[in-house]
């Protein structure tokens, strides 16, 4: 698992993809509008984004443990939905745009980006199961970017060999436990990130 950590005053490539995609926040709001009956799955994660929703990508859970708790379980219950089922093949691949964490330094970063004169946008993970990459990504509009590219190898139907486990996978979010017990909520994002 080789890790390089780059920080890059230049303009990141976004390219567009065709395909659009609905935010999870989105989707929290049409599941909860539309009063009909859902799978336990779709229940779970309905229940999980309107739980992370207005926490600042985990900013404010960091002094809620009451939150934190009920997001934890939240995890869990959709972590229970998915078991079983595959989540390292090739529908891991793609850009996925933080919505919540409990990982510290991304939070850390996120918090004290004002220091060095500006915010933190997108924070990303770029994963291609094919050529075994992960590049971790946080943005700094309009021009800045800090990312870490690392190796990965599947090690089973939810484990990467980069310390994380896909718990939950669908069209629209994924969930990760890691081994440090952090936690991590992403989108697909609308665009691909390339270097």
């Amino acid at each position: 698992m080789a890790a390089t950590c780059i920080f890059l005053p230049a303009t990141p490539n976004f390219s567009h993809s065709s395909r659009r995609r609905t935010s999870a926040a989105a989707f929290a709001i049409r599941s909860s509008l539309t009063g009909q009956s859902q799978s336990p799955a779709a229940a779970a994660k309905r229940n999980l984004l309107t739980l992370i929703a207005g926490q600042e990508r985990g900013l404010k859970t960091q002094s809620n443990p009451q939150a934190l708790s009920q997001i934890i379980d939240a995890i869990d219950s959709l972590a229970a939905a998915g078991r079983g089922s595959v989540t390292t093949d090739e529908s891991l691949s793609d850009t996925w745009r933080l919505l919540w964490t409990t990982e510290k330094e991304q939070l850390f970063i996120i918090k004290n980006a004002q220091i060095f004169g500006t915010a933190a946008g997108d924070v990303l993970q770029v994963i291609d199961v094919e050529k075994k990459t992960l590049n971790n990504v946080i943005t700094f509009p309009p021009d800045g970017v800090f990312f870490v590219r690392s190796d990965i190898q599947v090690a089973s139907a939810q484990r990467v060999n980069f310390q994380f486990e896909t718990v939950y996978i669908d069209d629209e979010i994924r969930v990760v436990k890691d081994i440090r017990k952090d936690y991590l909520v992403v989108e697909r994002a609308p665009y691909s990130w390339k270097e």
